[in-house]
């Protein structure tokens, strides 16, 4: 191979090129309001501390006859479900004629330090659940949880079978313990205790350090270069910075369910061994009996696909479905095949259970 050769002429084409991207995308960065997200209307159900319960209202009255809630993770905003117009599970889900609730955590402050595993999970989603369930006058409901909502939601469906028609988990960790997931690795021999009787709650900006760090390169550097490219599209350049928005609108997390976090799932990983103790709760997974479908992504760098896959060999129901989303952890809210594929499914699945 010879050396390697530049054209000249075609650098400086290159250059003048990206001059006039960056001269374009300054006058579109002027014409830019502050990006919105959330765009289905709601309505508040349910009120505790920093927690609310809000349904969501379709175009037209939903079809089905059990509402469902979705259980979001505590780490990030639950507005990822309902990002834009055309980026909306919620909005999806409406109209297929479903019942949507969600629970939003709000933001842990210093007064939520030692709320615990049992606060989240026998206290504030079983109150939810049950305020759900009395709107819409019924006995059960069905739950969807999303990613460490997804795990949440597997404890309280163990604890309390009762209350809970269908499950859906999506994005779920259920093996904490898999070769492929670098957050378990990372942490494995961190000392819990000490990390939060140092700090009490654990900072947001801290918990994104450690996500964004786990792809640096994507994350931290190539999106940003790519981003030139959509410099002068107003609306592409609006869905950006909306995902941007919602990555650095991070809550705080309450030190001692992180602690608990922490030391029994990503350590002990007792959600699937055993052993795990939610309050006086111990939680058994050949408890959860009702309808389970399981959604996971496999590019999933979160949550690895033998994580959520896990699942099936774990619970005692005998109408386990799994799904593969063809996708990344993110994707499988937003993108366009995310759009077109989760919510007829998770209807389908559903309406064949009514």
């Amino acid at each position: 191979m010879g050396p390697l050769k530049l054209d000249a002429a075609g650098v400086f084409a290159e250059a003048q090129k990206f001059q006039k991207k960056l001269t374009a995308g300054m006058k579109v960065l002027g014409t830019l309001d502050d990006v919105q997200f959330g765009v289905t209307p709601k309505e508040e159900v349910y009120r505790e501390d920093k927690l609310v319960v809000y349904r969501f209202r379709g175009d037209r009255k939903p079809t089905a006859k059990t509402p469902t809630l979705i259980v979001y993770a505590l780490v990030n905003r639950p507005y990822m479900v309902d990002l834009q117009e055309d980026k909306s599970l919620v909005r999806n889900l409406l109209a297929q004629g479903e019942d949507i609730y969600l629970i939003d955590w709000g933001y842990p402050d210093r007064a939520d330090r030692w709320l615990t595993l049992d606060d989240y999970i026998n206290g504030y989603i079983r109150r939810s659940v049950d305020a759900v369930a009395r709107h819409a006058g019924v006995k059960k409901i069905n739950v969807l949880g999303i990613c460490q909502g997804g795990a949440f939601s597997l404890c309280f469906s163990a604890i309390h079978p009762q209350k809970v028609k269908n499950l859906i988990t999506m994005v779920t960790p259920v093996d904490f313990h898999t070769p492929d997931n670098m957050l378990s690795n990372w942490t494995r021999n961190m000392d819990a205790d000490l990390f939060v009787d140092t700090i009490g709650n654990v900072p947001a900006d801290l918990m994104n350090w450690c996500y964004l760090t786990l792809k640096p390169m994507r994350l931290l550097q190539q999106k940003y270069v790519g981003m030139v490219d959509i410099l002068d599209d107003k609306v592409e350049l609006e869905n950006f910075l909306r995902m941007e928005k919602w990555i650095f609108d991070s809550p705080d997390q309450a030190g001692e369910a992180f602690r608990q976090f922490m030391r029994d799932f990503y350590q002990g990983n007792k959600l699937l061994k055993g052993g795990l103790l939610i309050g006086k709760h111990e939680v058994d997974l050949g408890n959860v009996t009702m309808p389970v479908l399981n959604i996971f992504a496999e590019q999933d760098h979160l949550v690895p696909p033998d994580s959520s896959r896990a699942l099936k060999s774990a619970v005692g129901s005998r109408d386990y479905t799994q799904i593969a989303f063809k996708g990344g952890h993110i994707g499988i809210y937003v993108s366009g095949r995310a759009q077109r594929e989760v919510p007829p499914a998770i209807h389908d699945w559903l309406k064949a259970r009514a």
